[in-house]
C-alpha cells in the first residue's frame, strides 16, 4: 500500500512539475515549518563542516579496528545529543569493527538511513588529512566516501530535532564498519542492518553516487567475485598439443578467458574482470590479497594456472544465468587439462522497482521545491554495489546516492564540493520530514496519508 500510494503522490507531482521546470528552480515553495527546517541547517551548517573535518582526520581504514570504532564513537555521540537510542555491534564474530545502529523510535513510518564509517585508505596511506584546497573544496581520505554522506544524516537530523520536528519520527541509522572490504560471511556481517531494516517503509543511503549533483541512485549492480583453478599435464615443450599432453594450463586459461568474452560481452548491465592470473609449473595464490607467485620454464608446458575476478550483474536473474553459463564454459575443458571455477557470496544487486522510483519523484520534489532543480536517477551501470542492496528483500522504497558530491573518490586526489553539504542536507531534511507525516506499514485499512506540504490532511 505505501508503495502504491507513494507512486500514485510522485506521479502527480511530476505532472504538476512538467513545463515549469525552470521556475520551480528559481522559486522555493515551501511552508512555514519548511522554512523554519531550512534556517535551522543553515544556522548549523559550521558545526557540520567541522564534524566533517573531525572524521576525516581519524584514519578509518576497514582494516584499522581501533579508527572504525573512533570514528564510529564520534557519530554515536552526536546522534545520543539529540535523542537516539545507540548501540554498538561488535563485529569480532566477522573479523571487522563492527557496526552503529542509532534508533529514534516514534509513530510515524519507520525510515532507514545507510551509511559507512570504513574508507579504502588505512592507517599505512600516505594520505590522512583534512585539507582545504579552496573556499568551497577540500580533499580528505573518505570525504565523499562516505563521511561527508553520514555527516549528512546527522545534519539532517539534528536540524529536524532543533525545528521539534524529530520527537515525531520514526528512525534508524545504520552505519556500518566494514563496507569497503566486507567481513565474512557476509549474513553475519550484515545481520545488524538487516534486522534494522525489518518493517521499515523507506530506506535512504547516503553514498555520494556519480558526483553529479542532479542523480541520485535508484538501482545498482550486485557484484561477486571468482576464482578459477585450471591443472594441465606438465611435458617437454616440444610435446604440446600431441594427442597424450594436450595445450597445457595456461592455453586452458586463455580458452577460458576468450570464451567468457565471446559469450558473455555486451549484454546490458552484464560485466566481468579477470583481474589476476599466474600460470607456470607451480602457482601460489592467494586470492583474498589478490596477489602470488608463479615459476616456469619456456621449454615446459605450465601444469597450473589461477586466475581471479569480478563479475556484476543488475538482478539475481541475471547473476544466476551468467554462472552457470561461466560454469559451462569452465567445464568443457581442452583435453588432458581440468578446470573448476568457485564464486564469492558477494555483493547482491539492487534491482529497479515502482518503488524505488516513487521515492526519487518525493526527493526530487523536494529539491524542487527548494530551489535546487530537478534530480533524475543515474544508470545503474555507474553506480557500483552498496550496503544499501542488503535491504532490498525488506523495504519496499530505497533510495541512495543522496550523499556529498565531489570526484576522484578512493584515490589520493579524493576531493569534496564543500557547498554541496547545505544543499544535500537540506534535501534529505526535507524529504525525511515529509515523509514522516505520511502513512506507516500496517496502517488502517482506508487511513490516509499525510500530507508533505506541512498542513494536516
Amino acid at each position: 500500500m505505501v508503495a502504491a500510494l507513494a507512486l500514485m503522490l510522485a506521479l502527480s507531482l511530476h505532472a504538476v512539475a512538467a513545463g515549469s521546470e525552470a521556475a520551480t528552480a528559481s522559486k522555493p515553495s515551501l511552508t512555514r515549518v519548511e522554512r523554519r527546517l531550512v534556517n535551522e541547517i543553515d544556522a548549523q551548517n559550521a558545526a557540520a563542516l567541522a564534524l566533517l573535518e573531525k572524521v576525516v582526520n581519524i584514519n578509518s581504514g576497514t582494516h584499522n579496528l581501533a579508527g572504525v570504532r573512533e570514528v564510529g564513537g564520534v557519530f554515536e555521540k552526536a546522534l545520543g545529543q539529540i535523542g537516539f537510542r545507540t548501540q554498538w555491534v561488535d563485529g569480532s564474530s566477522f573479523e571487522r569493527a563492527g557496526h552503529l545502529v542509532a534508533e529514534y523510535p516514534g509513530a510515524g513510518p519507520r525510515i532507514l538511513l545507510i551509511g559507512h564509517l570504513d574508507t579504502v585508505f588505512d592507517s599505512d596511506s600516505p594520505f590522512q588529512e583534512f585539507q582545504r584546497t579552496g573556499e568551497n573544496e577540500a580533499r580528505g581520505p573518505g570525504i565523499i566516501d562516505m563521511k561527508g554522506g553520514d555527516v549528512i544524516i546527522v545534519a539532517a537530523l539534528r536540524a529536524l530535532s532543533s525545528a521539534g520536528l524529530l520527537k515525531k519520527m520514526n528512525v534508524v541509522v545504520v552505519m556500518t564498519g566494514d563496507e569497503e572490504d566486507s567481513g565474512r560471511p557476509l549474513v553475519q556481517a550484515r545481520a545488524a542492518l538487516v534486522t534494522a531494516a525489518q518493517g521499515a517503509d523507506f530506506a535512504i543511503g547516503f553514498e555520494d553516487g556519480d558526483g553529479e549533483l542532479q542523480h541520485a541512485v535508484t538501482a545498482r549492480r550486485g557484484s561477486t567475485s571468482w576464482q578459477i583453478s585450471v591443472k594441465g599435464r606438465a611435458a617437454h615443450s616440444s610435446q604440446i598439443f600431441r594427442e597424450d599432453v594436450g595445450a597445457g594450463a595456461i592455453f586452458e586459461a586463455a580458452r577460458i578467458l576468450e570464451t567468457f568474452r565471446e559469450q558473455l560481452a555486451g549484454e546490458a548491465h552484464l560485466t566481468f574482470n579477470p583481474g589476476t592470473i599466474l600460470g607456470g609449473t607451480t602457482v601460489e595464490f592467494d586470492p583474498a590479497q589478490g596477489r602470488g607467485t608463479a615459476a616456469g620454464k619456456n621449454n615446459i608446458v605450465a601444469a597450473r594456472a589461477e586466475l581471479s575476478g569480478d563479475l556484476r550483474a543488475l538482478s539475481q536473474e541475471q547473476f544466476s544465468s551468467a554462472r552457470r553459463r561461466m560454469q559451462e564454459i569452465v567445464e568443457a575443458s581442452l583435453p588432458h587439462t581440468e578446470s573448476s571455477i568457485r564464486f564469492d557470496e558477494g555483493y547482491p544487486p539492487l534491482a529497479p522497482s515502482e518503488g524505488n522510483d516513487a521515492l526519487l519523484g518525493l526527493y526530487d520534489q523536494a529539491s524542487r521545491d527548494l530551489g535546487f532543480g530537478p534530480v533524475t536517477a543515474v544508470s545503474p551501470d555507474k553506480a557500483g554495489a552498496a550496503d544499501v542492496a542488503f535491504v532490498a528483500g525488506e523495504v519496499p522504497m530505497i533510495l541512495d546516492g543522496v550523499g556529498l558530491r565531489g570526484r576522484d573518490g578512493h584515490t589520493p586526489g579524493e576531493t569534496a564540493d564543500l557547498s554541496t553539504l547545505s544543499i544535500q542536507t537540506k534535501r534529505a531534511a526535507l524529504l525525511l520530514y515529509r515523509l514522516s507525516r505520511r502513512t506507516p506499514q500496517g496502517a488502517e485499512p482506508g487511513s490516509k496519508p499525510r500530507s508533505g506540504d506541512g498542513t494536516p490532511p
